[in-house]
């Protein structure tokens, strides 16, 4: 043999005593351990009453009852079932189509000649060795699943531990906050703390969702404008926070640097677009720009605008934005033309 060292055991089945003798014992020359069957009941019943115990078989179609045809799938619909080679007549190719279609691995020409046994003997052989690199294949990639999952199951727990050490700090900036009488002081502090929350946020979202290679955007964005709202404008005279977002994924990466970018603009507009008490809306809209395959991310207000003066927060704030849109490449222009402030960012997708 030459397919496989191993013995191939062939359940053989045939109602011709004479040819399933002759297949006995020429197969059997070649190593082959050759068990017959008279019929296709009776093959069902060999193979039933000992599963795992073939790992090849030879189907007649000519058989008194029921024909090979009837008998193919009921052989395949049976727990791990081995490969099955149909025997058939010189002129019937179109009864060895038909077998094929139904699931049969292969098909021999029946006759009494030499040729008909080591025709046979090969079929049986590519028909085993074919099942033997399927499921060397199977199990193959039943191991990268494995593997892959493990991984992410890894990485997902990074995500969580990150997300708790992250969470663990703005926890001990919200203590430290409590001892500081200085107002400069507590609101650089809760300045940080926001920013701190735009990246544990996106922890959070990793490790509660089954992609870990992406981040919805509008669900991210609505649970960042929901903190910022409770930690940066909690008051009933605070301006309101208004979210607009389409659906989109983008890379983790992308993610962290959009959230930053967000919580700095918006930080900026709480400060600086409407007078103490005085309310007024800040919106966050993120729109797709199909055509040219980005996005778009607008933080407005409607307060007194600019003017002629720089963007106010262009100390640590301004680089945080510049460097978070660097990572974008892109950067954050101003509309002059809108009344209050108007920053835009466009990115790749």
């Amino acid at each position: 043999m030459h397919a496989t060292e191993q013995v191939i055991r062939l359940l053989y089945i045939d109602d011709d005593r004479g040819l399933s003798r002759l297949v006995e014992k020429e197969l059997g020359r070649h190593g082959y351990a050759v068990t017959c069957a008279p019929d296709g009941e009776a093959g069902l019943e060999v193979l039933a009453a000992r599963t795992g115990d073939f790992d090849v078989v030879a189907l007649d179609h000519y058989m008194p009852g029921r024909e090979g045809l009837d008998i193919l799938p009921e052989i395949l619909a049976l727990e791990a079932p081995p490969p099955v080679v149909y025997v058939t007549g010189a002129q019937e190719g179109r009864i060895a189509v038909a077998a094929l279609r139904a699931g049969a691995a292969d098909y021999v020409i029946k006759d009494v000649s030499e040729d008909f046994t080591a025709l046979l003997r090969n079929a049986l052989e590519d028909a085993v060795t074919r099942r033997r690199l399927q499921r060397e294949h199977e199990e193959a990639q039943e191991q990268v699943r494995l593997a892959r999952d493990r991984a992410e199951a890894m990485l997902r727990e990074v995500n969580h531990r990150v997300g708790n050490s992250l969470q663990l700090v703005s926890s001990f900036m919200s203590l430290q906050l409590r001892h500081l009488a200085d107002e400069g002081a507590r609101a650089a502090l809760r300045e940080s703390q926001a920013r701190i929350e735009a990246v544990a946020h996106v922890h959070r979202r990793l490790y509660t969702s089954g992609d870990m290679s992406s981040v919805a955007m509008d669900e991210y964005l609505e649970g960042l404008i929901a903190e910022l709202g409770q930690s940066l404008a909690p008051g009933a005279g605070s301006p309101t926070l208004k979210l607009t977002a389409g659906r989109m994924n983008v890379s983790t990466d992308q993610a962290v640097s959009i959230g930053v970018v967000v919580t700095e603009l918006v930080t900026n507009a709480v400060k600086y677009a409407y007078a103490p008490g005085q309310t007024g809306e800040i919106r966050v809209i993120l729109e797709p720009d199909a055509a040219n395959a980005r996005a778009i991310l607008t933080v407005e207000d409607d307060g007194p605008g600019l003017g002629d003066a720089k963007p106010k927060g262009t100390g640590l704030g301004g680089k945080i934005i510049s460097a978070m849109a660097s990572g974008l490449r892109s950067a954050v222009e101003y509309d002059p033309a809108h009344p209050g402030v108007r920053a835009r960012l466009a990115f790749d997708l």
